[in-house]
């Protein structure tokens, strides 16, 4: 299940992003194509309408904007009819441009803008023809304009597309500048030399420019990725690289912590096109919040899921991405009901690794502060814990027809969405004793009502040295408590 960090939740209006490198010009071209061309075996395309959209570093502040951030972008176009349909497209607000993006695009004499147009026949690309220099760019502008907008920027992004306008001296500088201003920097890199993007925080290489700059080549397991995140960070002075592998997620190794996979949350992969920058975009946006490293990867790994969903550059909102979060949520609180069988697994699992699980259990008919305090110091007492529920028909049993004023699903889903709960399992006995017997707890929790010599299974954990733990109650907090202010008997 997925935590949805507070940062998060407060959103991104606030935050200033910094975005330094190449911008282009990404052109779709849509028709039809019904016919192959006598004059070669390719197919005609009737070209009907045209899109144009800002890419490269653009992009990643269309969608730093897209996600309620403010964005300013500095780079370099050509003075060219391309250049200006870009100058435009991220400066015009009040037309096709987007609100919360400023630009610095310097124009370059003799140096075409980048534009990469891609001719489209129903929603199949047929062709994509680029129009580049990638020369170094060396006009001293540049620096200039970064210069004079890092104490504006709460963090930095440096979108290198190998078109020439990040330089080794342009890095450098940055760089320097802002690990001296206390900014830090978020590289997505092209170049196989990774020591260009010394100093920086944070760098994002897909899987494949991951294996080339570090030698660690073969399949695109977990532990390539891992190998290979571990190593650029050992060999360059950056605190973390993340490595992005489409659909098989994204691996992040940070210093002083042990690498970490985060598996796709894409449900169907339709453009990969600008995915990229959506990643960065995200992971900036969330640092900048205040999120921890893990939870702005985990964030920005739910982006580039809804990114990739969608035709082209696209970009994704705020609310897509907290709703994406939220049904994550609903999916990982679901996983967490589980039967006897699967609960007995999960704890066989953990016990091989030496770690520590409890075990409390009730009806759970109105959760209260008093159940609250319960699951905390029940957690507390172990690294795992799983929670018995009486299923609906031993409730009855126990407290009469009435009761319970919630069904079991309803109740199961509400437990299992609480934070210190790991594992939910509904049982139809009167006692828990089979389900104890089934996961061998190495400790039970219940509440100070309880003598210890009463608590259910008491006797068959402690022959094995585990142990029962009798937490601490609320005072005037329970269930009957709480059906009597509401006028239930």
């Amino acid at each position: 299940m997925t935590v949805i960090p507070p940062p998060l939740l407060k959103g991104f209006a606030a935050i200033r992003v910094l975005v330094v490198g190449d911008v282009m010009l990404d052109r779709f071209v849509h028709g039809r194509s019904d016919r192959m061309s006598p004059e070669a075996p390719v197919p005609v395309l009737t070209a009907e309408h045209e899109d144009l959209m800002a890419g490269g570093a653009g992009n990643v502040a269309r969608n730093i904007a897209s996600l309620g951030g403010l964005a300013h972008v500095i780079g370099a176009i050509g003075n060219d009819q391309a250049g200006i349909a870009l100058r435009g497209i991220l400066t015009d607000t009040s037309g096709t441009g987007v609100s919360g993006i400023s630009a610095e695009l310097i124009a370059i004499e003799g140096r075409p803008t980048t534009q990469k147009t891609r001719f489209i026949a129903e929603r199949q690309q047929l062709l994509r023809v680029d129009e580049e220099n990638t020369g170094p760019v060396n006009d001293p502008a540049i620096a200039k304009a970064v210069a004079a907008r890092l104490d504006w920027a709460d963090i930095i992004i440096l979108s290198d597309y190998a078109k020439g306008l990040l330089t080794p001296a342009t890095l450098k500088d940055i760089i320097t500048r802002a690990r001296a201003a206390g900014k830090r920097v978020i590289v997505d890199p092209k170049s196989a030399d990774m020591e260009r993007y010394d100093g920086a925080f944070l760098l994002t290489p897909n899987r494949a420019e991951a294996a080339l700059a570090s030698g660690v080549a073969g399949e695109d397991d977990d532990n390539t990725a891992k190998a290979a995140a571990v190593l650029l960070k050992s060999a360059s002075g950056i605190e973390a690289v993340l490595v992005t592998r489409g659909a098989r997620g994204m691996t992040l190794a940070a210093r002083g912590k042990a690498a970490a996979h985060f598996p796709t949350s894409a449900r169907e992969v339709f453009d990969v096109s600008g995915a990229g920058d959506t990643v960065v975009a995200t992971l900036a946006l969330g640092l900048g919040a205040g999120c921890s490293l893990h939870e702005a990867v985990s964030a920005a790994n739910h982006a580039a899921g809804l990114a990739v969903a969608k035709a082209g550059t696209a970009v994704v909102s705020f609310s897509e991405l907290i709703g994406a979060l939220e049904e994550d949520n609903v999916r990982g609180v679901s996983a967490k009901i589980v039967t006897v069988q699967q609960a007995s697994e999960h704890a066989a699992k953990w016990r091989a690794k030496g770690q520590r699980i409890g075990f409390t259990n009730g009806c759970f008919d109105l959760i209260h502060p008093g159940h609250v305090s319960l699951l905390a110091q029940a957690r507390a007492a172990c690294q795992h814990l799983i929670v018995g529920i009486n299923t609906d028909a031993s409730v009855r049993r126990l407290k009469g027809p009435e009761r319970p004023l919630q069904t079991e699903t309803s109740r199961a889903l509400v437990m299992a969405a609480m934070q210190p709960v790991d594992l939910v399992v509904l049982f139809d006995e009167d006692t828990p004793m089979e389900l104890i017997r089934a996961i061998r707890p190495d400790v039970i929790v219940k509440g100070a009502d309880y003598r210890a010599e009463q608590v259910v299974g008491a006797d068959f954990v402690k022959s094995y040295g585990g142990e029962v733990v009798l937490a601490r109650l609320v005072d005037g907090e329970s269930t009957s408590r709480t059906m009597s202010k509401m006028g239930v008997r």
